[in-house]
């Protein structure tokens, strides 16, 4: 029988009991910035899988590899333990396909947190602008207005009116969620053009996150894939320049 949502711990993860652990989200959105961020830390930071969530909230899908073998999409928890700090990630295929769902998957997530004894929640994500970002800023939001100071001395901008239209899924369901459960949380959202996987946005956002959580993460291979993209942005850039150029060349 098929639950609405099933988290699993690895029998490895036996010792639940966490040293004021945080919780860092970083599943798909805009230009993938927040996924982009938590992979890349669990890469570098060596974090170890501790369990995963199947839901039926998710894509009605299967993943499938080169080989051709298939898996049900899933989100998952990774474990960083190491220079005194504990930081769970949570990663994964998808966010929910319907309403209700993002609302029950953001409230199992809080769970998880409130589980583990999560003292504080980061939640990642792009901030779309719909146009190319050369230096992209990182906005933040948070459940608790204390934690703004903090946030402002590590470089987070709070503009007025931006996010204008609120913050869409886990990324912040999961800070008025958290409110209720007495954990606080946070937002940082890379400014991006939302038409493109963004690594220059994510290691904005990774940059300023290291700073939060006091945990140096070299950042050298995601600022070569953002130099990457820039040179792709600049193609992209040239290439509707000399498109308008001919088209101004055939009306005149």
């Amino acid at each position: 029988m098929i639950e609405d949502i099933t988290i699993r711990y690895f029998d490895s993860f036996k010792e639940k009991t966490l040293v004021d652990p945080i919780l860092i989200e970083g599943l798909p959105g805009i230009g993938q910035v927040g996924k982009l961020v938590a992979e890349y830390m669990i890469h570098m930071l060596g974090a170890e899988k501790i369990g995963e969530l199947h839901s039926i909230y998710l894509p009605p899908q299967v993943i499938l590899d080169e080989s051709g073998f298939v898996r049900l999409a899933r989100n998952e928890l990774f474990l960083y333990q190491g220079d005194g700090k504990n930081i769970v990630f949570l990663v994964g295929d998808h966010q929910s396909t319907s309403n209700e769902g993002h609302y029950l998957l953001a409230d199992a997530y809080c769970e998880i947190a409130e589980e583990l004894k999560v003292k504080r929640i980061y939640t990642l994500g792009g901030f779309g602008v719909g146009h190319l970002v050369n230096e992209p800023r990182v906005l933040g939001a948070m459940n608790r207005a204390e934690l703004r100071p903090d946030l402002e001395a590590a470089g987070v901008r709070f503009d007025r009116d931006e996010p204008g239209g609120g913050i869409i899924g886990a990324a912040g369901l999961m800070l008025g969620l958290s409110a209720g459960r007495g954990i606080d949380a946070v937002c940082l959202m890379g400014e991006t053009s939302g038409y493109l996987v963004d690594p220059m946005a994510a290691a904005s956002v990774l940059a300023t996150l290291s700073k939060l959580i006091e945990v140096p993460v070299d950042p050298t291979r995601l600022n070569e894939r953002a130099s990457e993209m820039e040179k792709v942005i600049e193609g992209l850039v040239e290439g509707e320049k000399l498109q308008k150029d001919e088209e101004l060349s055939y009306i005149g």
